[in-house]
């Protein structure tokens, strides 16, 4: 049986491989059904969509985040860069900009992970903001 937290963090992992697929520009399925399946998730797993997510500062987000079992800070991470870098790809938002390079460098220290995509994304970041 899947406990809330199991499915929840599986829809995690599911929004931040969708949104990698978006931002190599290599989506599976048309980009209508991947903007469905997206709204879809970030109210599964935030409770609220993207509207009401990307409002909060990042300091708000990052409480949200640790609330959360301390082992699964590294996928939240994760999948908030990947939103904030997706959307600001869309726009150009210096906040989505801002938001995406933090969660980003928290991914990198949470995860321990080496992640040469992600370092580069958070230099293009750095780049953008300045």
């Amino acid at each position: 049986m899947i406990t809330d937290k199991e499915f929840t963090l599986r829809l995690i992992r599911q929004l931040t491989q969708a949104l990698e697929k978006l931002i190599l520009d290599k989506p599976e399925e048309s980009l209508m059904q991947k903007e469905l399946d997206f709204d879809t998730l970030m109210r599964d797993i935030f409770k609220m969509d993207f509207t009401e997510v990307s409002s909060m500062t990042k300091e708000e987000m990052i409480s949200l985040v640790n609330e959360r079992q301390e082992r699964d800070h590294k996928d939240y991470y994760e999948m908030l860069g990947n939103l904030f870098y997706f959307k600001s790809r869309e726009d150009k938002n210096k906040d989505f900009q801002d938001k995406a390079k933090t969660f980003y460098e928290l991914y990198l220290q949470t995860s321990g992970i080496f992640a040469l995509p992600i370092i580069n994304r958070i230099n293009e970041l750095k780049k953008a903001l300045e």
